[in-house]
């Protein structure tokens, strides 16, 4: 049986505000229901790359203590790591601005993390993708933060938009968790709360 057949017997949460992965879980097939509450999202600064984005993952399930029997919450984190730094979402246009510079002409990995969490269940799995920058201009860096606005975006930029068709010559791994969600790893992830629920 296909797994958006299975999944009929259970409630799907997703809680995210980012559209995009409100979009790949329609993609996907998946009727859910859309959760956001908020957290206060602080990590120690001993964590590293994946460390930092299970744990934010994990961190976002925490205010859901009531859940059901039949309840499968998704929850997710993405950061930009370049040269041992974590690059997050730009408060202002000075820090995209500074985001930018600093991925131009440079490779960097992009790590997002998700949680699917049940009443008997918490399952944290990770993917991590190389890109590669060409080197930008500060008029491209300006026309592009000011043209698509990218404060919702880890590292201040999106790879569908403008500055990802002009100035990402590579990646290595998969598009979608440049985009903020690996979905092959959801539909893994899924797959296996699923049949383990039904044992």
């Amino acid at each position: 049986m296909l797994l958006e057949d299975q999944l009929k017997d259970f409630r799907l949460i997703l809680s995210s505000a980012s559209p995009r992965r409100q979009n790949f879980f329609k993609g996907m097939g998946f009727d859910f229901v859309l959760d956001i509450r908020p957290v206060e999202e602080v990590y120690s600064d001993s964590l590293k790359e994946e460390e930092i984005t299970n744990y934010l993952a994990k961190l976002k399930a925490t205010p859901f203590d009531d859940l059901k029997e039949k309840d499968i919450l998704v929850t997710s984190d993405t950061i930009v790591w370049l040269q041992g730094k974590p690059l997050e979402k730009a408060a202002n246009r000075d820090e995209a601005i500074a985001m930018l510079t600093a991925l131009s002409g440079n490779y960097h990995e992009v790590i997002t993390s998700i949680c699917i969490t049940t009443t008997s269940k918490q399952l944290i799995m990770h993917d991590k993708v190389k890109v590669w920058f060409d080197e930008l201009s500060q008029e491209q860096i300006a026309y592009y933060i000011d043209t698509h606005k990218p404060y919702d975006k880890a590292g201040s930029y999106g790879i569908q938009e403008w500055l990802g068709y002009v100035a990402v010559p590579r990646i290595e791994g998969s598009f979608f968790t440049v985009m903020g969600l690996p979905t092959h790893l959801v539909y893994q992830g899924l797959s296996e709360i699923v049949n383990s629920q039904s044992e």
